[in-house]
Parts: structure tokens; sequence; C-alpha cells
């Protein structure tokens, strides 16, 4: 395999077995996202793009399930097959949110409403790093500066509702990459946004894809999104 492949699906199926029957959700896909670079991944709604990237973290919804292919994703140390890696176990938690990591589409909803945005950046960074608890928080300020939150010492403290949708999107991002991931999932980071705040989202991913030096597998169903980006 070349230097540059930084992950490599082959013939990925991820079925759902239901009381109806089976839903075939990703059926024989094949992709390689080489370091540093954006892979775009373009389709309608209910296509299997959120499918195809919770197959690859491990992160499948009740009833899903990989029936077939591999995920090679290589690491400095050597190629691991997420597929056969145990979705609770260690080594797959190793690599989520530290190497891989993912932006949602809806931050209210993949945001505890009970935490602070600060807690819960916070809570990433002790999960993957060598720090103490106010290391961390000076960390989790620093990087909402970075992802262009004014007043960041002061916007660690507040929740979720607090903020507006552009700016938890921001809080979302700067959890992502609390760790320096080598791969960032975008799946649809945008679309309940308005339009002004799309744009300022997506040059954000882009200037920090370039600062970072890491790639980004952006999940979406705007073409203008990918034009935009890739």
């Amino acid at each position: 395999m070349g230097d540059n492949v930084l992950l490599e699906v082959k013939n990925l199926r991820t079925y759902f077995f239901l009381d109806e029957g089976v839903v075939k959700a990703v059926d024989g896909v094949n992709f390689k996202i080489e370091k540093g670079k954006t892979f775009g991944v373009v389709g309608e709604s209910g296509c299997g793009k959120s499918i195809t990237a919770q197959s690859i973290l491990r992160i499948l919804p009740p009833r899903g399930e990989i029936v077939e292919g591999e995920i090679i994703f290589y690491r400095d140390d050597g190629s691991v097959d997420l597929v056969k890696l145990d979705p609770k176990g260690q080594e797959i938690r190793d690599i989520r949110g530290k190497e891989v990591a993912m932006v949602f589409q809806e931050p209210m909803t993949a945001l505890a409403p009970v935490y602070t945005i600060g807690d819960q950046i916070i809570e990433a960074i002790l999960l993957h790093q060598n720090v103490t608890k106010e290391q961390a928080r000076k960390i989790a300020i620093d990087l909402l500066g970075r992802v262009g939150i004014p007043k960041p010492e002061e916007r660690i403290d507040a929740y979720p509702f607090e903020l507006s949708g552009g700016m938890r999107q921001r809080a979302m991002i700067a959890m992502a990459i609390s760790s320096n991931p080598s791969l960032l999932i975008a799946d649809e980071p945008t679309t309940a946004l308005d339009v002004t705040i799309q744009a300022q989202i997506l040059d954000l991913i882009k200037n920090l894809q370039k600062e970072m030096g890491m790639a980004t597998m952006l999940i979406t169903h705007n073409m203008g999104v990918i034009a935009e980006m890739a």
C-alpha cells in the first residue's frame, strides 16, 4: 500500500436485521482516503453515507452489523482492520476520538445538554491525553479560541442551549480536534445551519485541515459543499 493512504475500505457491507427483513444500508463499498486530503461522500438522504462513517468508528445503531469487508487504518506503527476489533474494546476506543474523530450533523443531539461545553471538551482531552484537569481546561479554552468562539474563557462554562447553532458546531469541532486526529469525519456538518454560517464552518474545517495536516471525510447531500471543500 502506498505511503499516502490513511484509510482503505474494501467491499464493506453493513446490514440491518429488522423484523421486516434485511436492510442493506451499505452494500459493497470501496474507497481510499489519503493522508491530509479531503474525501467527499455525496448522496441523497438514506443512501448509507452516515452508516459508512459509523461503520468506520464501530458505532452502529442497534441491529446494524458489518457482515463483510475490511476497514484498514494505516497508523505509524502498522495497520489495523477496524472490522476485526471489538466495538466496545479498548483498541477501538483508543482510535475513536483520538486518531479518528467525528463531527455530527446536529450538535444539539451530539452534545449532552446537562454539561457545559467545557466539561465535555475537557473530558475528551483527559480521555486521550496525559494531562491534569487544570491543563485540560487551558487546552479547551485554546481550542475554543482556535475554532472562532469569542471570549472562550467565558464560553467554556456555557451550556449547549446557551449557544447558537453555529457556535455549538464550532464547539463540536473543538472537541473533535482536541487530540489531533489524523482523520476527521464530518457528517453533514452544515445541514442544520443557515447559509452564511455554513460557509464559515466549511472555511473553518478547511483551515484546520491545512493547519493540522489531517485528512477529512466529508459527508453531504450537497454538491456545492463538496465543490467548496474537495
